[in-house]
């Protein structure tokens, strides 16, 4: 665990293997914040983090509707439709029998935490360590 994630009180996690359906496994919240997706199939790797969230100069928050499990299952990766497709299709390409998704929430009314910067503190930690950004973050 990144030690940027340890003090946020609204969290959870879930599985997704290839049979699943990621409408249905998804337990996130429409609240904002970051997500780590791990492969869990031999070692847990991290393979990608994003977020969600968009903080203004007036200090509130814009959000998209439906949060972070709105961006977790229809979010645009490796084509041009939803992580809900995209994901199964990235699984089976690359024989993943099982991710881990995992997620906070950053910014809410008790905790005010910028989205974007939590997720650009885990990838430079991340890249710090490994010299590269996990396999499915194309760029930050």
């Amino acid at each position: 665990m990144y030690k940027e994630l340890e003090g946020f009180k609204v969290k959870n996690q879930f599985s997704l293997t290839i049979e699943d359906s990621l409408e249905e496994v998804c337990n996130a919240t429409e609240g904002s914040g970051v997500f780590l997706v791990y492969d869990v199939a031999e070692a847990k790797e991290l393979i990608m983090v994003g977020s969600t969230g968009t903080v203004q100069n007036d200090g509130t928050l814009k959000t998209k509707n439906g949060g972070l499990y709105d961006k977790i299952v229809n979010g645009h990766q490796f084509a041009k439709t939803g992580r809900k497709y995209s994901w199964p299709a990235q699984m089976k390409k690359e024989e993943i029998s099982r991710l881990e998704v995992v997620w906070y929430e950053t910014f809410n009314d008790d905790t005010k935490v910028i989205p974007t910067f939590v997720e650009g503190q885990v990838l430079q930690n991340f890249l710090s360590e490994n010299a590269k950004l996990p396999r499915w973050n194309v760029a930050f």
